[in-house]
């Protein structure tokens, strides 16, 4: 059996009972013996929100619900790595098993060691990506960003962001005092053209004015440049 110096917690949502118990034994041979497993969606969600795993295994068809319906909800606060595990082997399913957010997409029948490999695979990206950012935690104004944990406090209470609202703070903090296009806001946080984005752009600000801002109707911070983009005002920069 390998050792491992991480607790990494693993979280298998699925309905059939064989293949949790399968996987539960092969990933436990592998040294992952942190598993906690669940049957339907809901029950699956709840273990997600206490546990707070490290990677999910998640089938699709479920009894209550769908693996994509709760990928969509896991993403809307979370970026742990979601693995599908679906005997849906079509194109279109798989694609939007990605487009949702899943890390990888993985069709029954399968070889029990590859979804191993493929578990411990994850883990080390994330284990490295957590490596690159253990030393980054920097101090502007009255926020305190942290990379590692992906937190943003501000005057020593923590600021609760989604993922978008997270990464738009994050690349305005990283440009202090600088006008940021929504050309520029786009590409870096969606990774799209900024055709189409104006609406979704203004209302992701709007909401994070509303998390960071004493008063949002008159923001000291991210500041509207008419004509130009956003810009993120430190004073003492």
């Amino acid at each position: 059996m390998n050792n491992r110096s991480n607790n990494e917690k693993i979280l298998i949502i699925d309905d059939e009972e064989d293949i949790l118990k399968l996987l539960s034994t092969v990933l436990k041979r592998e040294g992952l013996d942190d598993i906690y497993t669940a049957g339907d969606a809901n029950s699956g969600y709840a273990l997600f929100e206490k546990e707070d795993p490290d990677i999910i295994l998640l089938d699709i068809m479920l009894p209550d619900g769908d693996g994509y319906e709760i990928c969509k909800r896991i993403r809307a606060i979370s970026n742990v790595p979601i693995l599908f595990i679906s005997a849906k082997t079509e194109e279109i399913d798989r694609v939007l098993g990605f487009a949702l957010g899943g890390d990888d997409y993985i069709t029954k029948p399968f070889s029990p060691k590859e979804v191993a490999y493929r578990v411990k695979a994850s883990l080390r990206r994330t284990n490295q990506r957590n490596e690159k950012y253990q030393d980054t935690i920097y101090e502007l104004g009255p926020f305190k960003i942290d990379e590692k944990k992906i937190e943003v406090i501000k005057n020593g209470q923590l600021v609760e962001l989604l993922p978008k609202e997270y990464k738009i703070f994050l690349y305005m903090t990283k440009n202090p005092n600088q006008i940021l296009s929504k050309e520029q806001i786009s590409s870096k946080v969606w990774g799209e053209d900024y055709i189409g984005f104006d609406n979704t752009i203004m209302v992701h600000i709007r909401r994070l004015r509303e998390k960071i801002e004493d008063d949002p109707s008159n923001p000291k911070h991210i500041i509207n440049k008419k004509g130009l983009g956003y810009k993120f005002v430190i004073k003492d920069e």
